[in-house]
């Protein structure tokens, strides 16, 4: 049959390269139990990689199984994505190789900071996993990378979500942020701070207690020259 809309597309279909991929451990559980949640976070990660595109070495503090670092990899030139799960870090490497520009390390930053400059450093779902204790060291020592006019982003659930968590959420959530509390960290390492709201898929600039997820976006950092 000389029109037959079957044959078109598995003609299509058969051109598609048979490059499988494999999503890491939580991915994995997230696209089981609760798969819209792989659309959300999907656009946290386009949100990063639209804020810092064109740069040339930016880090990922945080990058968990690495779901979103093929997303941010492809807007920027170099990509280093830690975690302080040395067993996760190497489950990385063996399936996202095919990521080119990605390098996945061990780097714990609760203990020092990363050698290199960057021009931005970002964590996505992290910061509310360190405890308060941690939390002036962690973060001096995550930003003390960036160059004399670097990025760090940082994204995080809003403290006024917190009643429609689930239990394991509440659990690994011990420092859990407002906007203003948010804005206060931030504007403790930068110069210039825009907070954002964030609910499901889109970001906007509307009322924050209502929000479900914050970005705050720092600007060239306090104190800092390299």
């Amino acid at each position: 049959m000389k029109n037959d809309s079957k044959n078109l597309w598995l003609d299509v279909h058969s051109e598609i390269p048979d490059a499988r991929v494999s999503l890491g451990r939580a991915s994995s559980n997230a696209f089981r139990t609760d798969p819209k949640m792989i659309g959300f976070m999907a656009a946290r990660y386009k949100f990063v990689a639209k804020m810092l595109d064109g740069l040339s070495s930016v880090m990922e503090v945080g990058c968990g199984d690495g779901f979103g670092a093929p997303v941010v990899a492809q807007t920027v030139k170099r990509l280093i994505c830690t975690d302080i799960d040395a067993n996760t870090i190497e489950d990385n490497r063996n399936r996202l190789a095919f990521a080119r520009n990605i390098v996945f390390e061990y780097f714990d930053f609760r203990q020092n900071h990363f050698p290199a400059p960057m021009d931005a450093v970002y964590c996505v779902d992290v910061i509310e996993h360190i405890y308060l204790s941690e939390e002036n060291q962690f973060l001096n020592n995550i930003f003390a990378s960036l160059t004399k006019h670097g990025i760090g982003i940082v994204g995080t659930p809003n403290q006024t979500a917190e009643q429609y968590a689930s239990e394991n959420s509440k659990k690994g959530h011990v420092n859990l942020k407002s906007h203003s509390s948010l804005r206060k960290l931030m504007e403790e390492r930068f110069h210039r701070v825009f907070i954002f709201s964030m609910n499901d898929e889109v970001v906007h600039t509307g009322y924050f207690p209502m929000a479900h997820y914050l970005w705050a976006i720092g600007v060239s950092p306090r104190g800092n020259s390299a």
